[in-house]
């Protein structure tokens, strides 16, 4: 999904930047000074120069890949008010394929690692089996909670899970 990402932004910056080209290069209309297309090809090449790099470096793994095959599955399924796992202790250092559903309204989940920082998110949705991969590289109790507001009890929406330290 990344790499077809990437090809469709190069080339529609390709096409974009050929089209600009077409434009500097046009030799219809009044004339110019001579420095003028020197400094919007400069301009442009620059700005074409810039887009790349920020296009490239902007696209980062995202984390809906698909699992390895020795991945972890845990099955999550949420209702008003409650989260149900497989297991509450997953391996440090393992992927993880999280298998999320829900029984009755959509549900956002999110995973907090011990310090509160959200760590992966997805949602939730009836008659839906949403996939999140993550591989955790810390132990400790983390925290699920809904990111959703999904009724009066909302708030008291929460799970917990260990991630364990291999011996």
């Amino acid at each position: 999904m990344q790499l077809s990402i990437l090809l469709i932004t190069l080339g529609l910056m390709g096409v974009a930047g050929w089209l600009i080209l077409r434009a500097v290069w046009a030799t219809e209309g009044p004339s110019a000074p001579k420095t003028i297309n020197r400094t919007r090809s400069c301009f442009l090449w620059g700005m074409i120069a810039v887009g790349v790099v920020i296009s490239v470096g902007s696209l980062r793994e995202w984390p809906h890949t698909s699992a390895a095959d020795d991945a972890l599955i845990v099955n999550i399924t949420s209702g008003q008010w409650w989260w149900e796992t497989d297991t509450t202790e997953i391996p440090f250092g393992r992927q993880v394929e999280f298998r999320v559903t829900t029984e009755d309204v959509n549900h956002g989940l999110g995973i907090y690692d011990p310090d509160m920082n959200l760590v992966v998110q997805v949602q939730a949705m009836p008659t839906y089996t949403n996939k999140v991969v993550h591989t955790f590289d810390k132990a400790g109790q983390y925290q699920i909670l809904c990111m959703e507001f999904c009724g009066i009890a909302h708030h008291e929406m929460t799970y917990d899970f260990e991630v364990l330290e291999q011996n």
